[in-house]
């Protein structure tokens, strides 16, 4: 027997605002008011214990949350505290404060000249203490920095200066319609391939004038004149080639901070420095009985692998971002619009609501509307997925960026720039490309610190080396030295997560799944159990006529008509069943309409009483034969039953039951072969629940449940240990959408900026809930793979260059091979993540 869910123990919250309260008086001198949302609060107790904890921060002059609102007020001292430290105060109790301000902002701006993980901690730490500023997320995948901060107390100048100070380039707002549109990126790999062409061209000669004892004709050349050719060489690749790291590593000497461009430089600086005084001075190594032995080879060789390195790496990472590119750069440059009676060809931003828009075959729709004139076929496949054209008639919606395929159509223009639903969908899977997965903590917590412990680690393998290696010492404990400084840079750490992030918000938002945030990925991973709505989720929502049971003497026709002269003066969704089910009749006229709530309707047709509605009211306006009786409920298995009477006299019924979506019971089966339980929740009556329950195999369900009561059975679904995914329509279904660990709300591809949910599906295809469900597994086994190459690399290289393997078996890593090693790491971790642009439907 299938198990239903347990009958509802959790009432949802309800009640008044606790604890003191704040008066509503005048503030205190210089005091200011703080709004909050609060998540993680399950009972008066943990309300009262915000509130005290607020109440007590120095600067908080008074506090006061209300536990059914999920709200807090609180009244502070700016002075003394910001708003961040009561997020961060409350967040170590274990709840989420969220600032909740008329006037708060979310701003992305271009950040340049940011290398590595350790950059990012340390720009998120120093933009962090601004005061005003409440959540700072960088990606360095994207170059971008998210966020979101009070405007009465900071600003975009503020945020400029201490990025500069911290010595980096702020490129300006990273705009949704210009930010994948190439701009910064594409002189970034300009200058990295100018860099890396002039490396790549001198290190081949490089190399053959340092093996001197593979090719002997190198070897006729006098040593003193084989080393200045090195020096000439090596000089503009250590300084040209190379200025890409010491400059970073000159910026963060300044700000007492080191990244990956410290390590590299001094590498790359010591090998260089080491050679050119052997070059200039030889008569000082001869004293000291030292080889003149130079490295500019290796020197040239680490710039050139890192440089190759990090080329690939921007290069793959602008395929991460594509997805969004694409999308943008499907908004038409121009429109053709009807103003004065004359067809203009204007610039499609320059397009105004109420704009009358005409598209030819063959064109780009430039903005979101309504078709008044003429009949098409769009292909909206860019946004929800979909390669069916959509066919289009007056009244249709049309979005921005689709695809006119045959007819010519003219449109009233509704939304333009931002407020598309193209510019939507990109600002929406940008943020969301830009947003931190927990699961990334980890990895920025050991960039922060890992470089200093790197130097640390070098300065130590260059001691043991000198003072116990083999003979000439300081050459090895040189060479060991730049080893391990070049091996251990944490690029690969920083953009294990991210990159992945990036990879798989995209390709989600290319398949037709909107995915809000990276945590939502994290969630959708682990889900357990899947909770759908019934009506308008696993049905269509569009109740139909299934069966007609004619009473003896009358037929099915004669049924239909007289239901249908009824209720065509309803809006009910039954009616409105009855009413298409009879559209090719001719309907009687009906007057006198009762409607009778609850029960039915009543009226005149022909001169005569009849009686439309619930089985038990026209029962009890009549008498049922009993051979009638039982067909009815043969024919009333999960369907609702309409009895029609005139006169007295029963004259048939109608069997109503909403349509199951056709992909329903594949979706079904899909999600329980993953492991998933699924579950239903619908307002239909038991009968109805338990024949669909039934029918599609489902672990459980529960019927006659009011919207608001849907939440608190996902709450108990969590309870019993269930990581729930909530599916509904995003209207009723909010709070459940809200209250699930993954919240999915289907959308009709023009309502895609569905608050409550953490992902939308851009068509009403069930499919993608379990696409959805595997694209978030695919994205946390990538990040994990990632981090786990990255950290793993890590911990086996470091020792490797610092000579682990040379005293058993006389093994050791050169410089170069320790920089290409380095330059795969990261190359490695972002074409890793590129996989998940292969996941398909």
């Amino acid at each position: 027997m299938r198990e239903k869910i347990p009958k509802n123990t959790c009432p949802l919250p309800r009640g008044e605002s606790l604890g003191r309260g704040v008066s509503g008086g005048s503030l205190p001198e210089g005091g200011r008011v703080m709004r909050f949302r609060i998540s993680g609060m399950s009972c008066a107790a943990c309300a009262a214990r915000i509130e005290k904890i607020l109440s007590r921060l120095p600067g908080v002059f008074e506090a006061s949350v209300n536990f059914a609102a999920a709200r807090a007020r609180v009244v502070y001292d700016p002075e003394r505290i910001s708003p961040q430290k009561m997020v961060e105060a409350i967040g170590k109790e274990g709840y989420e404060l969220v600032p909740e301000l008329a006037r708060q902002e979310t701003t992305v701006v271009a950040i340049g000249g940011m290398s590595c993980a350790a950059c990012v901690a340390r720009l998120e730490k120093v933009l962090g203490k601004l005061p005003g500023v409440f959540e700072v997320s960088i990606n360095l995948a994207s170059g971008k920095a998210r966020l979101t901060y009070d405007p009465e107390l900071t600003g975009i100048s503020d945020f400029r200066r201490v990025i500069e100070n911290e010595g980096y380039q702020f490129l300006g707002l990273s705009r949704e319609t210009t930010s994948y549109a190439g701009g910064p990126e594409e002189a970034r790999l300009y200058e990295l391939k100018r860099r890396l062409l002039a490396a790549w061209a001198l290190v081949p000669p490089i190399f053959l004038l340092s093996m001197a004892d593979l090719f002997p004709f190198v070897s006729r050349i006098p040593r003193e004149t084989r080393h200045f050719l090195l020096f000439l060489l090596a000089t503009p690749v250590e300084f040209y080639a190379g200025w890409e790291f010491l400059r970073g590593a000159l910026k963060g000497l300044r700000h007492n901070t080191m990244d990956m461009n410290t390590l590299v430089s001094l590498g790359t600086l010591s090998a260089y420095s080491y050679s050119v005084v052997i070059t200039l001075f030889p008569e000082v190594f001869v004293r000291a009985g030292l080889p003149l032995h130079v490295y500019y080879d290796s020197a040239t060789m680490i710039i050139a692998f890192v440089l190759l390195g990090r080329y690939l790496e921007v290069k793959a990472r602008g395929r991460a971002g594509e997805a969004v590119r694409k999308l943008l750069s499907l908004s038409p440059p121009v429109a053709r619009v009807i103003r004065e009676g004359e067809e203009r060809e204007i610039p499609a931003e320059a397009l105004l609501p109420g704009d009358l828009v005409v598209v030819r075959p063959g064109e780009r729709v430039p903005a979101d509307g309504i078709i008044v004139e003429g009949r098409t076929a769009l292909d909206e496949s860019m946004l929800t997925g979909e390669s069916l054209p959509v066919e289009k008639e007056p009244g249709s919606r049309v979005i921005g960026g689709t695809l006119n395929l045959y007819g010519v159509f003219r449109f009233r223009v509704e939304k333009v720039g931002r407020e598309t639903v193209l510019a939507t969908v990109a600002r929406l899977v940008e943020e969301a490309q830009g947003s931190k997965a927990r699961v990334q903590r980890l990895a920025d917590r050991v960039a922060g610190v890992f470089v200093p412990v790197v130097l640390t680690v070098a300065g130590l393998t260059f001691i043991v080396w000198y003072f116990m290696g083999p003979e000439p010492r300081l050459p090895n404990a040189l060479l060991s030295f730049v080893s391990v400084l070049v091996i251990a840079c944490p690029c690969a750490m920083g953009l294990a997560t991210p990159a992945a992030v990036m990879v798989g918000t995209g390709r989600a938002a290319e398949l037709g799944i909107l995915i809000k945030n990276a945590s939502a990925l994290e969630e959708g991973a682990r889900i357990t159990a899947c909770v759908f709505d019934k009506t308008g989720t696993l049905t269509l929502g569009k109740p139909r006529v299934q069966e007609i049971i004619p009473a003896p003497g009358y037929t099915e026709e004669e049924v239909l008509r007289l239901a249908a002269a009824i209720e065509k003066h309803s809006e009910h969704p039954l009616s409105l069943a009855v009413v298409r089910a009879a559209a090719n009749l001719s309907v009687p006229e009906a007057r006198e309409i009762q409607a009778v709530p609850g029960k039915g309707l009543r009226g005149l047709v022909d001169g005569k009483e009849v009686w439309v509605g619930n089985p038990a009211w026209v029962a009890g306006e009549t008498s049922i034969s009993s051979e009638f009786r039982e067909r009815m409920e043969r024919g009333s298995s999960g369907k609702t039953i309409i009895l029609v009477a005139r006169d007295k006299e029963v004259v048939g019924g109608l069997a109503i039951a909403d349509v199951l979506r056709p992909e329903a019971r594949e979706v079904i089966n899909t999600l329980k072969a993953m492991g998933i339980s699924v579950f239903m929740l619908t307002g239909d009556n038991r009968a109805t629940a338990e024949a669909l329950a039934r029918e599609l195999s489902l672990d459980g369900y529960r019927a006659e449940v009011l919207p608001g009561d849907k939440a608190c059975i996902v709450r108990e679904l969590r309870e019993r240990g269930f990581r729930v995914a909530m599916v509904g329509d995003g209207v009723n279904d909010a709070p459940a959408l809200a209250e699930a660990d993954l919240g999915i709300a289907l959308s009709s591809g023009t309502d895609i900026a569905l608050e409550s949910a953490d992902a939308a599906l851009m068509r009403p295809d069930l499919r993608l809930v379990p696409l959805a469900i595997r694209l978030a597994r695919a994205t946390l086994r990538i990040i994990k793979e990632n981090l786990f190459w990255a950290f793993g690399y890590n911990v086996l290289a470091i020792p490797i260059a610092a000579g682990a393997l040379y005293p058993l078996w006389g093994l050791r890593l050169s410089p170069a091979i320790a920089a290409a090693a380095m330059a795969l790491s990261s190359v490695s971790v972002v074409t890793n993540a590129l996989r998940l642009k292969r996941l398909s439907l």
